[in-house]
C-alpha cells in the first residue's frame, strides 16, 4: 500500500506549537512531524472515539504484547512484560526517574549536544548537569570514552542519561560503544536513563541497538524510555513505556511514576500504541524511505549552494545537524537572523550545550516541496548575512 507524504497539511489554527509562529514563517525546529499519522492508528482513534465514553482507563496486556512483539521482530530484542512500565511521556519519566533515583545535588551526566529538554529534567529538579561532551573530528561524532569515565567516576554523578540513537547528532550507537557504556557505568555505580524514543526513525536497511541488549551489565543496570509517539507522530496523545529489567530499579521507578502520577493513561493512549506497534509497520518503512531521500534532498543542496555549511552524517531522526563554524562563531544570532529575513526557524545549537554553540538543528519531517522551501530560504538567509559581513570565525 502507497502513502502519500507529499500533500501538503495546514496545521495553522490547530493549537500545533511547531506552526504557533507568525504568517509566512516556515517552521523547521521542533521534532514533530507534519505528516498525518498512520491509517491505522486513525481508523482505531476513530473507533474509541465512536464509542462516546471516555472514562478512566486501564492498561491491558494487550498493551504490553504490543511492545514485546515490535522490539522483538524490529529490534531483535526480547522483553518480558514484568519489565514494562505505562507513562504519559517520555519526558515526564525522565524528570520522574532523576527524581526518584537521584537526590538534589547530585550529578546527572549528559553527553552533550544533546537534547536540551534533559537540562530541563536535571536543573528544575536541583541536581547538577554532568556535561560529558562527545568527540568531535573531521565532521564525525563520537564517544570520548576516556573523559566519559572520568566524569562517570566523579563519586557525586548517579545517573547517566543515554540519548540512544543521538538526538541531535543522529548517531546510532554500535553494540560494542554501548556494552562499553555499560561496564563503566556498572564500575562507578552510575545508573543509565535510555532515551531511545528515536530509535525506529533510522535509515532504511539501519537498524539500532537497545542498550539493555548490549550486554548484562546494560540490562542489569538500566532503564529504558520508549514510545511510538515520536516515529507515528503523535505525541499529543501522551502515550509511552519505560522498561526496567531489574527488579529492584524496576520497583523504585514504578513509585517514582506512580507518586508522580503519571503512570495513568488517557482514553486514546493504548488504542494508539497498540494500533502503532501491531499494523503500523508498513507506514513506517514508507516513512523512512521518504525521510531518507529528504535527507540526500538536503546534503545535494548543501554541497551545489552551501558548500560552507557542513551537514554532519546522519543514520537516525529527522533531525538534521548543520555545522555553521566556517561563517558563525555562534549559530545563535545566525539562526535569529535568518528567521528575520526569510521567516525560517531553526533551533539555534547552543541549547543543546555548549558543543552545540556553532550549529542549528533542522527538522525535514514534511513534504519535499515544504523541505525545499525551507532550503530555499537557509541559501537567501546565509546569502544576506554574508553579504551585511557578519564576522566569520
Amino acid at each position: 500500500m502507497g502513502y502519500d507524504f507529499d500533500a501538503l497539511i495546514n496545521r495553522r489554527g490547530t493549537q500545533s506549537l511547531k506552526w504557533d509562529v507568525g504568517e509566512g514563517e516556515l517552521p523547521m525546529w521542533v521534532a514533530d512531524m507534519d505528516f498525518p499519522t498512520a491509517p491505522c492508528i486513525r481508523e482505531a482513534l476513530q473507533r474509541r472515539l465512536d464509542h462516546g465514553v471516555f472514562g478512566y482507563s486501564v492498561v491491558p496486556e494487550e498493551w504490553a504484547d504490543a511492545y514485546i512483539g515490535w522490539w522483538r521482530d524490529r529490534h531483535h530484542f526480547e522483553m518480558e512484560r514484568d519489565w514494562l512500565i505505562f507513562c504519559t511521556g517520555v519526558v515526564p519519566a525522565i524528570s520522574s526517574i532523576v527524581r526518584k533515583l537521584t537526590t538534589p545535588g547530585e550529578n546527572v551526566l549528559i553527553q552533550t549536544p544533546v537534547y536540551n529538554i534533559f537540562f530541563n529534567s536535571i536543573v528544575n529538579n536541583g541536581r547538577n548537569v554532568k556535561e560529558s561532551p562527545l568527540r568531535y573530528e573531521n565532521g564525525v561524532y563520537s564517544m570520548d570514552l576516556a573523559r566519559l569515565e572520568r566524569d562517570l567516576s566523579d563519586p557525586q554523578t548517579t545517573l547517566m542519561i543515554l540519548c540512544n540513537p543521538h538526538n541531535p547528532v543522529g548517531k546510532i550507537w554500535d553494540r560494542e560503544t554501548l556494552a562499553e557504556v555499560g561496564e563503566l557505568c556498572r564500575k562507578h555505580h552510575v545508573v543509565v536513563l535510555s532515551d531511545e524514543i528515536h530509535c525506529d526513525l533510522t535509515d532504511p536497511g539501519k537498524g539500532y541497538f537497545p542498550f539493555a541488549s548490549a550486554s548484562e551489565d546494560c540490562r542489569s543496570n538500566s532503564v529504558t524510555c520508549i514510545a511510538p509517539t515520536k516515529c507515528f507522530n503523535m505525541a499529543g496523545l501522551q502515550t509511552a513505556a519505560v522498561s526496567v529489567p531489574d527488579p529492584f530499579l524496576r520497583h523504585k521507578v514504578w513509585r517514582g511514576l506512580n507518586t508522580d502520577e503519571v503512570a495513568e493513561g488517557n482514553a486514546f493512549a493504548v488504542d494508539a500504541a497498540v494500533a502503532a506497534f501491531t499494523q503500523g509497520g508498513p507506514w513506517l518503512d514508507g516513512l523512512r524511505a521518504y525521510l531518507y531521500e529528504n535527507k540526500r534532498a538536503v546534503r545535494d543542496f548543501l554541497a551545489a549552494e552551501l558548500p560552507q555549511i557542513r551537514l554532519t552524517p546522519s543514520e537516525a531522526t529527522y533531525l538534521l545537524w548543520l555545522d555553521c563554524g566556517a561563517i558563525a562563531e555562534d549559530a545563535e544570532p545566525l539562526a535569529d537572523f535568518i528567521r528575520a529575513k526569510t521567516g525560517l526557524y531553526l533551533s539555534e545549537g547552543g541549547q543543546y550545550g555548549a558543543a552545540g554553540k556553532k550549529f542549528l538543528r533542522m527538522n525535514i519531517a514534511c513534504p519535499r516541496s515544504r523541505l525545499l522551501d525551507g532550503l530555499d530560504r537557509l541559501k537567501r538567509g546565509v546569502d544576506a548575512w554574508e553579504k551585511e559581513g557578519h564576522p566569520h570565525v
